[in-house]
């Protein structure tokens, strides 16, 4: 394996790599770095987690000068991935002391104007950074690095016109990076009118079974907030994430938690951006242990140590469940994936089962519940609970 000194980076670089504490790179680092460092254009097939903000911030750190105005722009799919990021890759640019911002909707326009006025790197959601370019706040004259990280979650949420607004009014000369979990249609359809020859990067993303497991149980519909409660109290160590589909029923289910003594916090698109920002800092910070939410937390945000994944409803997209269940058993750490099934969610497992063939089913077993006290089980039988490993795309 390749070690970071191998990739031509700068001393600087270096160091703050180090004292991240970061020792070997990733696979996806380790196959797209040699080509970022070139400044050859480059389309990467990568799972969350696996890396890409260190592959492509290495790129813009070492080839973006201070004081030369804005010179590289990262456009991700929500907030919460912009401000992440950004953090990132101030972490690596200890030692060069650039201007490094963050620009998204929910919040007022105006700092970020006076901001962009001494940004050499905005990170930005697709919206808002259009929103700038329409007002004229942002000058795109100098931009040598374009990079669109999850970009098939921006094509999913409806962003391929605004992204391509947005790369029409950067400069062709430039160095264009994509990051994707999949390379889709949409995404072979950008590389082939905006891309120079792009190296395809594909890093392998297949599940240890031995490391994550998974199981479902299948119950009744009125049956699933109890057994939720009950596994909680049962494991409740590591951090756990709670997928529903609605912002309702996020809410509905956090409530109901909190009202049945497990401390836990929501986030989903209707929350304002503040308290979207302090529900992850508290939940990143290991403050508050369960995370209720939408999709939105799915992609792309680097959650550390979660042990649980709870999916309290099953999504209909299979692509979406492959990316709930990335958030664990990450960096050779085990991790478990209970899915909670009632009639309603059976064609949406069916399309995840039939997506990914490689499902198994390793053992049935039923268990007896002696003492619950969750609301609506006392002294019940327990729902017939199922496990099965693995093995396919992350």
């Amino acid at each position: 394996m390749n070690t970071f000194e191998n990739f031509g980076l700068s001393h600087q670089l270096l160091t703050s790599i180090k004292e991240l504490g970061i020792t070997r790179p990733t696979q996806i680092q380790e196959l797209s770095l040699p080509y970022i460092m070139l400044g050859k254009d480059v389309i990467g097939e990568s799972a969350t987690g696996s890396g890409k903000t260190l592959a492509f911030g290495c790129g813009i750190i070492d080839k973006v000068t201070h004081k030369e105005g804005l010179q590289a722009i990262v456009i991700t799919p929500t907030r919460e991935l912009a401000e992440q990021v950004k953090e990132s890759l101030k972490q690596l640019s200890k030692y060069k002391h650039l201007n490094i911002i963050s620009v998204y909707g929910g919040v007022s326009i105006n700092p970020q104007i006076s901001e962009l006025s001494r940004a050499e790197i905005v990170v930005a959601t697709p919206g808002r950074f259009l929103d700038h370019l329409k007002r004229r706040t942002i000058n795109v004259s100098k931009v040598k690095l374009l990079i669109l990280d999850e970009a098939d979650r921006m094509f999913d949420m409806g962003f391929i016109d605004d992204l391509e607004k947005i790369i029409k009014a950067c400069p062709t000369k430039r160095q264009t990076i994509l990051f994707s979990a999949t390379i889709s249609p949409h995404v072979k359809d950008i590389s082939r009118k905006y891309m120079v020859y792009p190296k395809e990067i594909l890093a392998i993303k297949f599940v240890d079974s031995s490391k994550l497991k998974q199981i479902y149980y299948d119950i009744q519909k009125n049956m699933k907030l109890s057994l939720l409660v009950h596994l909680l109290k049962q494991e409740n160590s590591g951090l756990a994430i709670i997928f529903c589909n609605t912002r309702r029923n996020t809410d509905f289910v956090k409530k109901n938690l909190c009202e049945n003594g497990v401390n836990a916090i929501a986030i989903h698109g209707g929350l304002s951006q503040d308290k979207r920002t302090r529900t992850i800092n508290l939940f990143n910070n290991a403050k508050i242990r369960v995370l209720v939410c939408t999709d939105v937390a799915a992609r792309g945000l680097h959650i550390e140590n979660v042990s649980y994944i709870y999916n309290y409803d099953l999504p209909k997209d299979p692509k979406d469940y492959i990316h709930r269940i990335g958030r664990t058993a990450r960096a050779g750490k085990s991790g478990k994936v209970i899915n909670l099934l009632c009639e309603y969610d059976y064609d949406n497992f069916s399309r995840v089962q039939n997506e990914y063939r490689t499902f198994s089913i390793e053992k049935t077993e039923r268990l007896y519940l002696n003492k619950i006290k969750a609301v609506g089980l006392s002294n019940r039988r327990y729902p017939e609970r199922r496990e099965h490993s693995f093995r396919g795309h992350r």
